[in-house]
């Protein structure tokens, strides 16, 4: 579970295979931990799960909310009641208000989608392009099976350096919602409640953005906190790789995700880690 880094990682294939187990992954993009919680709770009422393994971006935990992936988190919950409790606990006032009233529920994106049309007439009135970007020219991308999604391009070019997200960017900086450190210990409480096993993962980004952030540890250190206090394994692939050199920037995709040549070297270190540490995926 997680977000695109969980669904860019986690091969399914790769572990059922090697491990006799029936997989799935539910990454979502720009998934944060309330969401995921919420999701844990909707799969439960289904299935029983006997592990579940939890990708944790820093990335997206620093936000209280965000309505674009809560949009997409209810087009695959399928228990209204607790559709009806996320916006109740989780949406702010203000986003209760636009989302109980349609006008300004789809106002944003109405706005963006005329303001793209706008921008387009008057280009093409006065002959003015968009100058192209780095594109992705070969290789592909496509949904894969059992949740993940396949990639075999590479970053492109400005990602080691003019556009890559990273740069300047310091740990100390990089503050925890509070709203999602708690939905982090209540997946932590359901998954006990439950009886599932619970582990806590970090995809690595590429090696040239690692080499941008400074202080990185201070934001390892704030997830592996939580996690002792809740006695979970906890595996941080920045670390690892720093100390291992397992991928390159050629197993990315982007500054942040890795296509399927990293992929697959860090499902099977994963499966490898957790047959040293006498971990069972059950």
């Amino acid at each position: 579970m997680g977000r695109s880094h969980a669904y860019c990682t986690f091969d399914p294939e790769i572990f059922d295979s090697e491990l006799g187990t029936n997989s799935y992954n539910m990454g979502m993009p720009l998934q944060l931990t309330a969401s995921t919680y919420y999701e844990l709770r909707d799969i439960f009422e289904h299935q029983s799960p006997k592990t579940v393994v939890m990708e944790i971006y820093w990335g997206v935990m620093t936000s209280d909310f965000q309505i674009n992936e809560t949009t997409q988190l209810f087009q695959v919950m399928n228990n209204d009641e607790l559709k009806e409790e996320y916006i109740e606990k989780v949406f702010p006032l203000s986003e209760k208000i636009k989302y109980s009233v349609d006008a300004l529920k789809y106002q944003a994106d109405y706005f963006a989608f005329k303001s793209d049309e706008y921008d387009e007439k008057i280009r093409n009135f006065f002959g003015v392009f968009k100058p192209a970007g780095e594109t992705h020219t070969n290789g592909t991308e496509s949904y894969g099976t059992k949740g993940f999604v396949y990639c075999d391009y590479n970053m492109l070019p400005g990602e080691y350096y003019k556009t890559n997200q990273f740069v300047g960017m310091d740990g100390r900086d990089v503050e925890l919602s509070d709203v999602q450190t708690i939905y982090l210990k209540k997946i932590a409480d359901l998954c006990e409640e439950k009886g599932a096993g619970l582990i806590f993962v970090t995809a690595p980004v590429a090696p040239v953005s690692m080499d941008y952030i400074e202080n990185y540890d201070i934001i390892h250190n704030t997830v592996n906190e939580i996690a002792e206090e809740k006695g979970i394994p906890y595996f941080d692939y920045n670390i690892i790789n720093e100390e291992e050199n397992i991928v390159t920037n050629e197993n990315f995709r982007d500054d942040a995700h890795l296509n399927y040549s990293g992929a697959k070297i860090v499902c099977r270190h994963f499966i490898n880690l957790l047959k040293e540490e006498g971990i069972e995926l059950k």
